[in-house]
């Protein structure tokens, strides 16, 4: 990058849910923005959560009420711009004796929350005897249950998608986005433009100069800003969450379930996902790469059991995971207390001095990203000394937000789809659908794939729409095969050959892209012989 090409109002280092949504808001201010990603948009935390848009009852608890009044408002506001992704979740929360939650406390919880979401357009909650709870799920376990409570929540099955959308959004209205591009290093001026040094796919290094830098890297942080002058100081102390992914067991419920893990109390959710079972999550402090976080022997067990405990005819063993993920929380530094303490609520570090300019992005939700998005651009104009502009971003639909019936009825004009791809298309692309069959009309030969579970198209546009490189960027964060029982791998030859064609590999590089994708995962198989 030389000459006038490598200035911009702002650099975003991170391509997560947090880069990928401010890209999207300072681009449709105006903004000249450049967006830098390590690896792929989306591959790190923003992959790895419970894939739920919640208010976060449980942060009642611990008195984070404009923690969960802002996380109510956001779930609104999602599902209005994201319908085909955000979807209403029942949940039931079962209370036993020896609980740490009391029924007259989960039912002031639930007039809390129910107060705090006015306005919402789902059900309130309902307090339930032990009878009423057995009538909806027999298969609870029954001993010492005292009755419990349901409420709605929101469910995002593809938190990878919510990504790209941002991604697709901020390129569509002027970002520089770049995935694969590792920051190297940042040089602050006294100037007022500071420098980042970054490495391409290729090898190469490449600069770009800003007034405004934005350190949205999740757990991280502290990496980017090791050895500059803004490093000194640790803010990231993350916390490890596992969770597991198991195929429909004994009794396993229509709705999702938030309980109380037997040995130690904390809440663990069993939600139906991605026609499985997804149980999770843990609490647990890491220090290590981020990257390298993987669900323990210890971890598995304890989810397990829980489960076990509540659906006792599940009789869940480690053979019944399909397979297993976890990310890690980019929460605050806090050297002592428990880690579910540790605050939720996003926190941007504006640095002062010869880095002023360059905000950190601490903590954070998938479901308020969008809001935490408003207040970094909004600080990033008073940096510039813009003026203050409007974000429309709370009620501008991202790309597949489109109306419903219209996208059901262009993709029934490509004949022959099998009613299960079908439904998968509209879950995965919602309106955007329409390019799909955009790019079937100009090459028939991308109908193919159908009998695998895809449309060859979904694969040419992954490539030239959505900035996917790798096999594993296709099958696992575009076409979310990936996250299916299989991990993808009936779909793998044929996504792979059709990739081959759009990416110009050649039959060596197919074998390796291959290989790479059997060991990612591998890499999500349950921790056997790993510990904390």
């Amino acid at each position: 990058m030389t000459g006038a090409a490598d200035k911009f109002d702002a650099i975003i280092v991170g391509g997560g849910i947090n880069g990928a949504g401010i890209a999207r808001d300072a681009a449709l201010r105006g903004l000249n923005v450049l967006l830098l990603e390590a690896a792929d948009f989306g591959s790190g935390t923003s992959s790895w959560s419970s894939r739920l848009i919640h208010g976060g009852l449980r942060y009642l608890e611990y008195g984070e009420i404009p923690l969960v009044y802002e996380s109510l408002h956001e779930r609104r506001y999602l599902r209005r711009i994201a319908s085909h992704l955000v979807r209403p979740l029942k949940l039931i929360i079962p209370l036993y004796r020896g609980g740490k939650r009391a029924p007259w406390l989960v039912r002031l919880g639930m007039i809390a929350y129910d107060t705090l979401s006015m306005g919402k357009s789902l059900p309130r909650h309902r307090m339930l005897s032990k009878e009423q709870l057995l009538a909806l799920v027999p298969s609870v376990n029954p001993q010492g249950l005292r009755g419990g409570a349901s409420y709605y929540d929101a469910q995002i099955t593809y938190a990878e998608r919510l990504v790209i959308e941002n991604i697709i959004a901020a390129a569509e209205a002027g970002a520089d986005v770049r995935n694969y591009h590792q920051v190297s290093g940042i040089d602050f001026s006294t100037e007022g433009e500071h420098t980042v040094t970054f490495i391409g796919p290729d090898g190469a290094s490449q600069r770009a100069h800003a007034r405004c830098i934005v350190n949205a890297a999740g757990p991280w942080v502290d990496r980017v800003l090791a050895g500059t002058q803004a490093g000194q100081a640790r803010l990231m102390g993350g916390t490890k969450g596992s969770h597991i992914i198991t195929a429909a067991f004994e009794g396993a419920p229509n709705d999702a379930f938030y309980v109380e893990a037997a040995s130690d109390g904390r809440p663990v959710f069993i939600i139906p996902w991605n026609d499985q079972y997804l149980i999770g999550t843990t609490d647990i402090r890491f220090a290590g790469d981020p990257r390298d976080a993987s669900a323990s022997v210890a971890e598995v067990d304890y989810l397990l059991a829980t489960a076990n405990a509540v659906f006792p005819r599940a009789k869940l063993t480690r053979a019944d995971i399909n397979y297993s993920y976890a990310g890690v929380r980019p929460l605050p530094y806090v050297e002592e207390g428990p880690e579910s303490a540790i605050t939720r609520r996003h926190i941007i570090h504006r640095h002062a001095g010869i880095a002023h300019g360059m905000l950190s992005i601490i903590g954070g939700k998938l479901t308020t990203y969008r809001n935490l998005a408003e207040q970094v651009v909004d600080s990033i104009e008073r940096t510039l000394e813009r003026a203050s502009s409007r974000c429309v971003t709370a009620s501008t639909a991202l790309p597949g937000g489109g109306d419903r019936q219209s996208a059901e009825e262009t993709l029934a004009t490509l004949t022959g789809l099998p009613e299960p791809l079908r439904q998968r298309l509209l879950a995965v692309y919602g309106s955007r659908v329409a390019r799909l069959v955009e790019l079937c009309e100009g090459s028939p030969e991308l109908l193919v794939g159908m009998d695998s579970g895809f449309l060859g198209a979904e694969v040419a546009m992954a490539v030239r729409d959505e900035f996917a490189c790798t096999l594993v960027d296709i099958l696992h964060r575009r076409l979310m095969l990936g996250l299916a029982a299989d991990q993808g791998r009936a779909a793998a030859a044929g996504v792979a050959a059709i990739a081959a064609t759009e990416l110009g590999w050649d039959a060596a590089q197919t074998r390796q892209q291959l290989a790479g994708l059997t060991e990612y995962n591998q890499r999500l198989q349950p921790g056997v012989g790993k510990q904390d």
